[in-house]
């Protein structure tokens, strides 16, 4: 290396970037110094007093070792040669199969590094190099006149290192080789040759020999070595003096920055260490109210079990929730890791979960004894207790509550029955409970006045009972309304805040879920009406009065003991008035929804339904109980028209209070309906037929009391009077039966089957369920009644039935004026059943006009016969009839007698019109005999004798005919008899 040249081998700091560069000619321009890269990891951390605190300090720690002198050599990690192979998995392992993927974002606290910030370091050392150059080059030429000697020095030491063996050269050569041992010393010329005196001596000559010959090499590698040094001896000493020049620089820098040091220590100690302790006593201080309120939050939640114990002896099992909440809430957030409080999460789990079980148990009890109080107290059972109750139900989930109630209202309605029954069967004296032990047989003892009494109480019983059950419901739904209204509160003020942050859904967010509860309304509409109709409600705001109101003070740490210490008065300052001046905590912690709250809305409509569907099955258990011996069947009318007006007007009642159309009683009343229905049927067809056997067919007398029957109907309404309790005054029968203007003469029968019709009709106006059933009977008996009198009249069967001797017009007649009457009060009875039947029944009055048409035909009938009878007697005796004196002939006169006795036996039967159409009829047939019998005479108006005689005879029979009563504007038509002239 070259030792002389123009500038100083020796290294100057620089005053830029502290580095040692070699001084440089003044005469050339000085070159710009590199600008440094600011420092991204500084070695003092800038933080809070914390970290002042525990991080390393230049001052003190100057001399101790610290993790930041710490260093890894990634390459040297992953390439370590003492593993078998490389870990591939290095980060990924660790960090995830994406990490290699990922892509690594530039720092933000690096500047972006370019070419340019490298040029003033490039301008430097291009002009350094420059100047190496120069040197390389120069320095051989100045050694240029040594350079023989030099050369011929060189190869004498090349033929001095050549007579050293190549083993010592070699660059593995390793003396510890046997190899290599063995060749550098031979020891086989030294083993087993001690024993002759000779050979020793040789060997140890040879063996001085070959230490000389090892010096010998030695000598000659240190010589060459020498020479080696000798010749770079310039620059040995130029390095020297250069590494001497650098300890200096170093000394005066050590020097330089121990007084540096120094000064920083007075600066620190006067003007940093006073603030910086005043910062960490704040700390201290700090961190001693947060260990102090700390331990105060732990003391407060250490009396959580004791103040839990406390509030479910007083069943304050609200405020214990709350409280458990609240405490498991500090346990996850202020006290998490505290190892005294390890077991207490789980305690108030077991504790949360007794809760539950208590509450359940205390629900049932409480229903239990609501259930079966006295029912003449109607006011509502511990109505707080109730509220809390559910309020806590609800807290928890638990919302199979209601089941509970439903099991204690079906032992309810039982003990409800069996209480009453037990009670009347004590005030009856004539049963002997020690012979009659189960009291289903005792109850049967009953007469049926005893027995529809105890009815009544059990039906005034249940309706006490279905509204106290409706009053539970009803305190139920306002708890569930209230909390339904702080979630709609809160999902209000969640929307108002999302409105907030983003203006354009706050238009989506306005629509409220409506949830279904019972048959057609709504949560929101029943929740609407519960506003209108209870004005001592608190509004909104009042409810979440408790949200502004902290009665702690300003101390965060101690929400919890402001929990416990004042469980009770939270409910007092967060409190919403309920219906009655229940005043409950409406907490934000009630983990149910809209959709559950409506499902339990649901379920308490349900409950209401529940509660009238199990009163109406244990009165049809009561009600088939005593069916069982056939007693219900034996009723008479009026007994069963009572019975059923009873059952109406329960489930009238019933349907008022639970809105529930319960249809198990009606069924049951139904079915004994059917029943009443058949035997009251076979009891009044029976009964006609018996009176039709005995009826004579001969006029009857008209009581007052069917008079009266028949006149109270005349303004459109069938129903039968009322039986007075006076004696009535005695009135005479009549001879007829008046109706609408006209009278009816009309035989026993009919007026009682008008009776019986009144009555089929008043049945149906008592027990509404049997109006088609009815309808089908009466059409039975009015049917049977036309077939059986026909039977009797124009069949003749009154022969053999009643013994009469014959049939007589005067019994057709009146068989005729009897049918008349009932088809004047068909369309009567038609309109009664149409008012009473379904549309889609209608189709069953065809029964009427069916019926009609049956009476219409069989009046014809009646009536045909009259005519066929006295055909029969004009055909008789006209065709005996002679053109002779005297006059009238006799034949005539029979004929007018027999037209005479029937006009008789018609005239106070049938009315005037009906006996002018049917003497009409009867002249009409009596024209045709004498026209058919002056035929067959050769009888003709010619005027002649026989003529004279023939006119005689009709004079005289047109005479009689019109002197009868109603006859006398008859148009007999004479002129007919007679053949027109050809």
């Amino acid at each position: 290396m070259a030792s002389s040249h123009n500038s100083p081998a020796v290294l100057r700091p620089s005053s830029s970037d502290g580095k040692f560069k070699k001084e440089m000619d003044p005469s050339k321009k000085p070159i710009k110094a590199v600008r440094s890269l600011p420092d991204v990891c500084p070695k003092e951390p800038t933080g809070d007093s914390r970290s002042l605190c525990d991080s390393p300090s230049v001052v003190a720690d100057q001399h101790r070792w610290t993790v930041y002198h710490s260093k890894v050599n990634l390459p040297a990690a992953l390439n370590d040669p003492r593993l078998s192979k490389r870990e591939s998995d290095f980060f990924t392992k660790t960090w995830g199969l994406d990490f290699m993927e990922t892509e690594v974002m530039s720092s933000f606290y690096l500047p972006p590094i370019t070419k340019e910030h490298f040029a003033p370091y490039l301008q430097d050392m291009t002009s350094r190099q420059k100047i190496h150059e120069k040197c390389k080059k120069t320095c051989p030429l100045k050694d240029g006149l040594d350079q023989a000697p030099v050369v011929h020095s060189h190869d004498r030491s090349r033929t001095d290192l050549d007579q050293v063996p190549k083993i010592f050269l070699k660059s593995d050569f390793a003396l510890e080789d046997p190899p290599t041992f063995s060749t550098v010393l031979p020891w086989s010329h030294f083993s087993g040759q001690h024993g002759a005196g000779g050979k020793g001596a040789r060997d140890g000559a040879s063996s001085r020999l070959l230490q000389e010959k090892l010096t010998h090499y030695l000598d000659v590698v240190e010589v060459n070595i020498a020479h080696q040094i000798s010749l770079r001896s310039d620059a040995f000493f130029h390095a020297m003096t250069s590494q001497h020049e650098l300890q200096d620089y170093l000394t005066k820098t050590s020097q330089a920055v121990k007084m540096l040091r120094d000064k920083i220590a007075q600066i620190d100690k006067v003007m940093c260490e006073g603030s910086l302790q005043i910062l960490r006593l704040a700390v201290t201080r700090n961190n001693c109210v947060k260990m102090y309120n700390k331990l105060k939050l732990m003391a407060t939640v250490h009396q959580t079990q004791p103040t839990v114990q406390l509030l479910l002896s007083t069943s304050e099992f609200v405020g214990a929730l709350d409280l458990i909440a609240t405490t498991q809430e500090v346990l996850q957030q202020e006290l998490q890791g505290i190892h005294s409080f390890r077991h207490l999460g789980s305690q108030l789990c077991e504790l949360e979960r007794l809760i539950d079980k208590m509450m359940i148990a205390d629900f049932s009890t409480y229903a239990h004894s609501d259930l079966n109080r006295p029912l003449d107290d109607d006011q509502l059972l511990e109505e707080e207790r109730l509220v809390s109750l559910v309020f806590g139900l609800l807290k928890q989930r638990k919302l199979d509550f209601l089941d509970i109630y439903h099991e204690e209202m079906i032992a309810a309605a039982k003990s409800i029955i069996k209480q009453s029954v037990i009670e009347t069967i004590a005030q009856m004296e004539e049963i002997d409970t020690e012979v009659i032990l189960k009291l289903a047989d005792q109850m049967r003892m009953l007469n049926f006045p005893q027995w529809l009494d105890l009815l009544k109480n059990i039906f005034a019983s249940f309706i006490n009972f279905l509204k106290r059950v409706k009053a539970t419901v009803s305190t139920i739904r306002n708890v569930i309304f209230l909390v339904l209204d702080r979630i709609r509160e809160k999902s209000r003020e969640l929307e108002a805040v999302s409105s907030q942050k983003n203006p354009g859904l706050g238009h989506t967010l306005d629509t409220e879920v409506a949830y279904l509860t019972h048959e057609g309304m709504f949560i929101s509409d029943a929740y609407s009406e519960r506003e209108l109709s209870s004005p001592g409600v608190e509004t909104e705001p009042q409810r979440t009065a408790y949200q502004n109101n902290d009665p702690c003070g300003s101390d965060s740490t101690s929400e919890a003991e402001c929990a416990t210490d004042s469980s009770s008065s939270k409910e007092q300052t967060s409190s919403s008035t309920m219906p009655g001046g229940l005043e409950i905590m409406a907490s934000d912690d009630v983990r149910l929804t809209e959709l559950e709250l409506g499902r339990v809305a649901n379920n308490l409509q349900e409950l209401l339904y529940s509660a009238s569907d199990i009163c109406h099955d244990r009165c049809v258990k009561f009600l088939m109980a005593r069916a069982k011996d056939g007693f219900l069947e034996k009723l008479n009318s009026s007994e069963f028209v009572a019975l059923s007006r009873t059952v109406e007007i329960f489930v009238q009642e019933t349907e008022k209070i639970c809105s529930r159309r319960s249809m198990s009683l009606r069924g049951a009343l139904q079915s004994q309906a059917n029943k009443f229905v058949n035997r009251f049927h076979d009891e009044r067809k029976t009964k006609l037929g018996l009176l039709l056997d005995n009826e004579r067919w001969k006029q009857a007398e008209v009581p007052a009391e069917f008079q009266d029957l028949v006149n109270s109907i005349e303004d459109g309404v069938i129903a039968l009077p009322e039986k007075k309790g006076t004696v009535p005054q005695e009135r005479k029968p009549a001879d007829f039966l008046f109706v609408d203007g006209q009278k009816y003469a009309v035989v026993g029968t009919v007026l009682l089957l008008i009776r019986i019709i009144f009555e089929y009709c008043q049945c149906v106006d008592d027990i509404p369920s049997i109006t088609t059933d009815m309808l089908t009977r009466l059409s039975d008996l009015l049917k049977h009644f036309n077939s059986r009198s026909c039977q009797l009249v124009l069949g003749a069967g009154a022969l053999q039935v009643v013994g009469l001797k014959t049939i007589t017009t005067k019994n057709l007649a009146l068989a005729s004026r009897c049918l008349q009457l009932i088809v004047h009060y068909i369309p009567k009875i038609r309109v009664h059943f149409e008012a009473r039947l379904q549309p889609k029944q209608y189709n069953m009055l065809r029964h009427f006009d069916h019926i009609t048409k049956d009476y219409n035909d069989h009046i014809s009938e009646i009536l045909a016969k009259l005519v066929a009878i006295m055909d029969n007697l004009c055909d008789k005796t006209l065709s005996k009839y002679e053109v002779k004196a005297p006059v009238p002939s006799a034949c005539f006169r029979n004929v007018c007698k027999q037209t005479a006795k029937m006009h008789e036996a018609m005239h106070d039967v049938l009315p005037a019109e009906q006996t002018q159409m049917l003497f009409l009829r009867i002249n009409s047939s009596f024209k045709i005999h004498l026209k058919r019998q002056l035929i067959r005479l050769n009888v003709v108006n010619d005027g002649g004798p026989l003529h004279g005689l023939v006119a005689s005879d009709l004079a005289f029979y047109t005479g009689n005919i019109q002197a009868l009563k109603g006859l006398e504007n008859l148009d007999v038509n004479i002129t007919e008899i007679w053949e027109p002239k050809r």
